[in-house]
């Protein structure tokens, strides 16, 4: 059975969760192809009441049940796919493990104080940036979004003390926004990074940063194009947070 049952346990679940892990181990080799909506279509329950009978049985989510079976599996597609998921939920779970709340909710009160707005990013950050300003645009925010070396270094020469600069970098070190932040710096400005390197010379010229977790792993080894996702969830947390005061 992939969830032992022991007294202890089989006294906490009600009688629809006992049926959820029962046809849960009895069904283990066809596990990793369901869902847990599929799972709950086949016990006549719901998503949530099979997350929570799973939860107590002492294991962490769904999720988490089914990676032990994908490693376990023979198919080898099956492991594969079960091996990119782990990688996305290790991300997201470490992300939201990583950060510090009080340094979202001292960074948001410097972004709404804030007369102007300048969010920078480079490469495939560049989405992550042009996102988060689009949104904070719609919430009637002076933001800016920069990709260009050139103009970053030139606009940031420039900037007011009552603006502040938000920095979007995977990795931390590269130059022309490592140089922005210091022109920043310069002007009195406030600079915020969220970065996924703790060791990012980025972090030293901020006065806030928030550091996500960036997965060993690269979808493509040949060229820097590793995972987004923590960048994507910290810019989602900032916002949406910022979206329930107004």
């Amino acid at each position: 059975m992939i969830i032992e049952l022991t007294k202890e346990i089989l006294e906490r679940l009600s009688k629809t969760e006992r049926e959820v892990i029962k046809f849960i181990n009895e069904n283990e080799e066809h596990l990793p192809e369901l869902s847990i909506v599929d799972i709950a279509h086949e016990t006549y329950s719901s998503p949530a009441t099979v997350s929570r009978a799973i939860r107590k049985c002492n294991v962490h989510g769904f999720n988490e049940l089914r990676y032990r079976l994908t490693v376990q599996d023979e198919n080898n597609e099956i492991q594969n796919i079960g091996e990119v998921m782990n990688k996305s939920l290790i991300e997201a779970q470490r992300v939201i493990e990583q950060i510090s709340l009080p340094t979202i909710i001292n960074l948001i009160k410097d972004l709404e104080n804030a007369s102007r707005i300048y969010v920078f990013a480079r490469g495939l950050t560049e989405y992550v940036g042009q996102e988060f300003t689009l949104k904070l645009q719609l919430l009637d925010f002076e933001v800016f979004f920069i990709s260009d070396p050139n103009i970053m270094k030139i606009k940031t020469k420039n900037m007011k003390k009552s603006e502040l600069l938000l920095i979007f970098s995977l990795n931390g070190h590269t130059e022309e926004l490592v140089k922005s932040a210091e022109n920043a710096n310069l002007c009195g400005a406030k600079v915020a990074v969220c970065c996924c390197n703790k060791k990012s010379p980025l972090i030293e010229l901020s006065d806030h940063n928030i550091i996500g977790y960036k997965h060993h792993h690269q979808a493509i080894s040949t060229y820097e194009v590793s995972s987004r996702i923590p960048l994507y969830m910290i810019s989602r947390i900032i916002f949406d947070y910022i979206n329930l005061e107004k």
